[in-house]
């Protein structure tokens, strides 16, 4: 063999060993580095298990069968964690696929992390179909979610919402009237709540949103569920590079709906900035006011790059559709659960709405006065948060605390056990007690943050006040209009999907009144 032959396989040989190197410390020397690391500074962890981590512990947990009814929910919401902060301690680690995951529990820490989100930056999931679901203001960071954020901040302003409670109102009373056919033949029924709540939700968004047709709203917000169940299975299995691009059943649907998805609200967006240049476009709605804040900053500046792209504003719209139906269809629904159950509480609420509007249309300022029924959702959002969980990212070796987090390592912040602490809410932390938020959140927390159903900090969720004038809105124009209880046949099973839902509907019996 001549020296030219030997030359290339010691190259090749050297390639080979040099990528196999790299591949060994990527799935196995470089995570059992960091567990020791992590170890050494008292903190307790599950062992790194090869290329999966804890993934395969998180997919087998079961949760096919209802519980007995308690708010006790976080065991079954998220059992893994749960039990790992219990067996483990409140502070101790995980491990997503060769991630290290850093579970924080300690109000300043927690603070720390949401206050700095240059620092601690939101993770980009590994599965990439992930991102096809959403993205938008809740994806960007730094610079680029400053830009966002200021063009998106007009639509939510209190003086903007006003224009938006016609819509509340107009999809909420479409949805009573449903009900009230389904109670046409007697006064009492029962009925699953969950889907109508969930249409109401999906108009309400479309028409705030877009000022589209309901069935316009509805085809968009139908393929968005059906490709948040497809992303969530892709996400709970190891990613491996390039699956994405596999002809699977699973990820042609993605792939098909996100077309669609896009396609629909592309077309919304051309009609609404053809009717712009035509001086015909109505200001009054999300999409209309993001437009005008979005062509205003281009304008001051006197270049495009300080505004947003027609395919960024394709994402906001995506974020609109999937956050904004979401959030309140949810919230929703764990309150009339919740008010089907402790029935004084939601006499009391009635009472209440009866008292400031009678039988008359709920207005902006009646809502700003109904304070039972702000403790009431203050309290379902406790124990019932939206998001289980929240996570951050470190690009850098970081110091949080008396930790120092190795580069790379996740942060996560489990909002739902958070809310069921019994250290920081008392012994009745599992009961029903709106009345705990009586002076307010802050009173009751300490300042502490240690409630987070809408996150916190400056990325705390832009359409809070549009998700709840929208919830009070609604539950008062059903409180005017039925009373309502558990039916017997009714299955507690909170689960994430991605937010809390009830996996098995919301069954009550309807009375109209």
């Amino acid at each position: 063999m001549d020296i030219t032959a030997v030359c290339y396989f010691v190259g090749v040989a050297a390639i080979f060993l040099f990528y196999t190197w790299r591949i060994l410390n990527w799935l196995w020397f470089k995570p059992k580095k960091i567990e020791k690391y992590l170890k050494d500074q008292g903190l307790k962890g599950t062992p790194y298990r090869f290329l999966y981590g804890d993934l395969k512990e998180m997919m087998n947990e079961a949760k096919s069968k209802p519980i007995n009814f308690s708010h006790d929910i976080a065991p079954r919401v998220s059992p893994f964690f749960h039990k790992s902060l219990t067996t483990l301690g409140k502070s101790c680690f995980t491990w997503m696929e060769t991630r290290p995951v850093v579970h924080v529990s300690e109000p300043t820490m927690i603070r720390e992390v949401l206050a700095n989100y240059n620092k601690y930056q939101k993770p980009r999931g590994s599965n990439p179909l992930a991102k096809l679901l959403v993205r938008g203001l809740i994806d960007v960071e730094g610079d680029q979610w400053v830009k966002h954020r200021k063009i998106i901040n007009p639509a939510f302003y209190v003086e903007k919402l006003k224009h938006m409670i016609p819509a509340f109102y107009v999809s909420c009373n479409e949805m009573i009237q449903n009900w009230k056919k389904v109670l046409s033949k007697e006064n009492s029924c029962e009925v699953d709540v969950w889907p109508y709540l969930q249409t109401f939700s999906s108009d309400v968004i479309s028409c705030t949103a877009f000022g589209s047709s309901f069935e316009e709203g509805r085809k968009i917000f139908e393929l968005q569920r059906e490709q948040a169940a497809l992303v969530m299975k892709a996400t709970n299995s190891v990613y491996i590079p390039g699956l994405k691009f596999l002809p699977t059943r699973n990820n042609k649907g993605v792939f098909e709906i996100d077309k669609q998805v896009r396609g629909s609200i592309k077309g919304i967006i051309n009609k609404r900035i053809a009717a712009m240049k035509a001086g015909e476009a109505s200001h009054d709605d999300l999409l209309g006011i993001l437009l005008d804040s979005n062509y205003k900053e281009i304008k001051q500046h006197g270049n495009s790059n300080f505004g947003l792209t027609i395919e960024e504003v394709i994402e906001e719209c995506k974020l609109f559709y999937f956050a904004g139906q979401e959030t309140t269809g949810n919230m929703l629904v764990w309150t009339m659960i919740l008010l089907g159950q402790h029935t004084e509480w939601q006499t009391r609420a009635r009472d209440e709405v009866l008292h400031v509007f009678g039988d008359k249309n709920p207005d902006i300022d009646g809502l700003s006065h109904l304070k039972v029924i702000n403790i009431i959702f203050n309290e379902v959002l406790r124990l019932y948060s939206p998001a289980a969980i929240l996570r951050r990212l470190v690009h850098d070796e970081t110091k949080l605390g008396n930790l120092t987090l190795p580069a790379g390592s996740l942060i996560q912040i489990n909002a739902l056990i958070l809310h069921h602490e019994k250290d920081m809410w008392g012994e009745d932390v599992n009961e029903f007690r709106p009345e705990r938020f009586s002076e307010g959140v802050s009173k009751v927390t300490k300042g502490q943050n240690v409630y987070l159903p809408f996150g916190g900090g400056p990325r705390i969720c832009i359409g809070q006040n549009f998700a709840i004038l929208e919830a009070k809105m609604a539950l008062a124009m059903i409180l005017q209009r039925f009373s309502f209880e558990l039916s017997p046949s009714y299955s507690h099973a909170p689960h994430a999907m991605p937010t809390l839902q009830p996996q098995f509907g919301a069954h009550l019996i309807l009375h109209v009144l």
